[in-house]
């Protein structure tokens, strides 16, 4: 058989670490999301590009699927092996390459994670600011699916962020993309393309990243609204007047909830709640955190607390980034379905408002979160145990991505496509758009090695 040939002349190299162990194919076949598991036929563990580039040129040869795995966080079944193949492990690949303090760049491999990087840059007075929300999500990972989070109000989302890359292509090809300037008009954009692209146009191993100084003061804050209308009305307000907030986030009455339960919130109610992250000089921090604590009282906000001591923000947000497993926590026996839509600002209090509508008629229970500085909000959906729990659960998606895209948003922000959102795909760009996506996905990977099965239905 192909991958049986694949797994022996990739022995050669590898040894033990290309294996058919159970428990590890297991552990491949699966990310943390609502798909049917899959296992892989076999798991590489690799640590270089260039053995990245072997193993893909072998599966390219024999026509074997290859998936790249790197944290196994994705959110819409990216790292399901839907049709078998080689699960490509990259969570090996950790160096920390180059740090330029006087350029305010780096280059890293692509099992990084986030947080391990921030780690390493403390001491030069740097940091790298995409924040999807867990410290496990590898960098490599984030590029592929063009990652976000807290931080993307003020310093962007991975598209902005990454300003070249190594990518080991389907037949075994190494290039490098972009470069370190902060701009070049040469040749087509290349960087661009791989972004987002989910693994299925090549397997990125390395990345240049753009960094940032570390903020000389920072300062957090939450304010509590007795209606969800009358927080997302502040986040728009906010937004309209050009505050330059570094992060603004957006719990719900039941996320709350969950919340103050699981993360022991003190001095917090289960109501809307806005979180709120300023970065600058201590006087214009100030200054911006007064104009937004202004406009939230404009909007009946209530309970403005301020937080400058380093202890007590991580502790805030820390409860934000474990806002997921806090639902899970409030629904035991359940599974959780994320939904991931984005909208232009001025429709955010439609989007946000209907879809607590949506849920309202659907009987399930599903938190609203979201980094709302951008658009972009997330609804849990609780999975309940019963036999047509999930249909239930993906219908209740379905309506909530509908709103999304007739008020000119996107299916997704910031988890990707993967399997989950591939419907939306041709209805939010149109079919001319998709034949071009396809028709660069053909060029590139002939076979149909790299990642099959994901961002198109078929």
């Amino acid at each position: 058989m192909p991958v049986e040939a694949v797994i022996a002349a990739a022995r050669e190299f590898l040894g033990d670490r290309i294996t058919t162990n159970a428990a590890l194919r297991d552990h491949h076949s699966h990310g943390q999301d609502t798909q049917p598991p899959v296992l892989p036929d076999a798991v590489a563990f690799i640590e270089n590009s260039e053995e990245a580039a072997r193993v893909l040129a072998l599966c390219y040869a024999e026509r074997v699927p290859v998936v790249p795995y790197g944290a196994g966080t994705s959110l819409e079944g990216h790292v399901t092996p839907v049709r078998g193949g080689i699960s490509l492990d990259l969570s090996r690949m950790t160096r920390i390459i180059d740090v330029s303090q006087p350029d305010m760049d780096c280059r890293v491999e692509a099992g990084v994670t986030r947080e391990q990087l921030n780690t390493h840059l403390r001491d030069v007075g740097l940091f790298f600011p995409v924040d999807p929300g867990t410290a496990a999500c590898t960098i490599g990972g984030m590029a592929a699916t063009r990652a976000s989070g807290t931080n993307a109000v003020r310093y962007g989302t991975m598209r902005e962020a990454v300003l070249g890359l190594t990518v080991a292509m389907p037949d075994g090809t190494l290039i490098r993309t972009g470069g370190r300037v902060r701009k070049s008009a040469s040749g087509y954009d290349l960087t661009r393309l791989f972004l987002g692209s989910e693994g299925t146009l090549g397997v990125i191993t390395e990345i240049q990243l753009r960094l940032h100084g570390i903020p000389e003061a920072v300062s957090s804050a939450t304010c509590q609204f007795n209606t969800l209308r009358d927080a997302v009305e502040t986040v728009i307000a906010i937004l309209q007047l050009g505050i330059p907030v570094a992060r603004m986030e957006l719990l719900d009455d039941v996320q709350m909830a969950a919340c103050i339960a699981y993360s022991k919130l003190e001095g917090l109610a289960p109501l809307p709640t806005l979180f709120f992250e300023f970065h600058g000089t201590p006087t214009g921090v100030a200054e911006q955190a007064a104009q937004a604590e202004e406009i939230a009282a404009g909007y009946d906000g209530r309970g403005f607390a301020w937080a400058t001591d380093p202890a007590v923000r991580a502790k805030l947000w820390q409860a934000r980034h474990d806002a997921y497993w806090a639902a899970m926590a409030a629904k035991p026996g359940h599974k959780g379905l994320a939904t991931d839509a984005i909208v232009p600002i001025s429709r955010l209090d439609e989007a946000i408002l209907g879809a607590k509508e949506d849920i309202a008629a659907s009987g399930l229970t599903a938190p609203i979160v979201g980094h709302v500085g951008d658009g972009n909000f997330h609804t849990v959906i609780m999975v309940p145990p019963e036999p047509d729990g999930l249909a239930r659960a993906w219908e209740l998606d379905k309506k909530i991505v509908a709103r999304a895209l007739a008020l000119g948003g996107s299916c997704s922000g910031e988890h990707g496509v993967g399997i989950g959102k591939r419907e939306f795909l041709e209805q939010e760009h149109g079919a001319a758009a998709l034949a071009v996506m396809r028709a660069v996905k053909q060029a590139l990977d002939p076979r149909g090695v790299m990642n099959p099965g994901k961002v198109f239905l078929n």
